[in-house]
């Protein structure tokens, strides 16, 4: 049996660790249970929230009737196409910005202008410019995933290691060889940091983009389960919306593995 001993030396106790395999498991699986629980005895009303049974019932008929795959490819084009334009502009100002002090002068004050904007707060604008089609919503995703881009791309190159840089210019490199061979590569794990924030933005704001008039996408689902107070359908949805963003972290994080498996403090994880 363990027991809780006392250090003479230090005059401190020691208490004994209790490991438990799976135990970061145990109180999701209790949720669970309690949630089911209330949902058969009538103590959590489905109109108020589905059961877990009943959201995986609900779960398997969309996916064999092909309306969650349909919905969810919708969804999926708006965040990659808007994260497409905010990674490739959020690039390029980063370059230019962290490359050259007149680019930083001109680019780096309207960047941080647009950090203290509210992004969501731009929706009604964009509706109005570009009315409730598709433009407004990957825009508004565009416009999110820029700033964690370019603030930590940008932020990367300026914190390359001076020293890597005067020994490159003693080997004789250029200054586009600098860039390329030290200051890129230096500069990669903070890109992949903000690649993570940026991806995780891009589905935040999908969840608010979808709710302008969407015709189809998750958001769409939601709305429409909303109507008919389908609270099983919106669990779902917002299930979905969840897992999304565990994969695109763990696809960042394999990006990681791979890219910056050169340095020697890169630790797997």
């Amino acid at each position: 049996m363990s027991s809780i001993t006392l250090d003479r030396k230090t005059s401190s106790f020691t208490v004994p660790r209790f490991r438990l395999r799976g135990g970061r498991w145990v109180s999701p699986l209790l949720l669970l249970l309690v949630w089911e629980l209330g949902s058969r005895t009538g103590v959590i009303p489905e109109r108020i929230l589905a059961g877990p049974s009943a959201v995986a019932l609900t779960f398997w008929s969309m996916v064999v009737g092909g309306e969650l795959p349909a919905n969810l490819a919708v969804s999926l084009a708006r965040a990659l196409a808007g994260l497409a334009f905010g990674l490739s502009a959020g690039v390029v100002l980063a370059l230019a910005a962290g490359l050259s002090r007149g680019g930083e002068t001109a680019i780096d004050p309207l960047m941080q202008l647009k950090r203290t904007i509210p992004v969501l707060a731009l929706t009604p604008l964009f509706i109005v410019w570009f009315g409730i089609g598709e433009t407004p919503k990957i825009t508004l995703i565009a416009v999110a995933t820029v700033f964690p881009i370019y603030m930590n791309l940008f932020s990367g190159i300026r914190g390359v290691d001076a020293r890597l840089i005067e020994a490159g210019k003693s080997f004789g490199l250029s200054q586009a060889e600098l860039i390329r061979h030290v200051i890129l590569p230096g500069a990669l794990p903070s890109f992949l940091v903000g690649l993570r924030y940026a991806l995780g933005v891009s589905l935040l704001v999908l969840v608010v983009a979808e709710q302008i008039n969407a015709s189809a996408g998750i958001g769409h689902l939601i709305n429409n389960a909303r109507d008919f107070m389908r609270t099983d359908v919106i669990v779902v949805c917002l299930v979905v919306y969840a897992s999304l963003g565990l994969a695109a972290d763990q696809l960042v994080r394999t990006l990681e593995a791979r890219a910056l498996a050169w340095r020697p403090t890169f630790i797997k994880s």
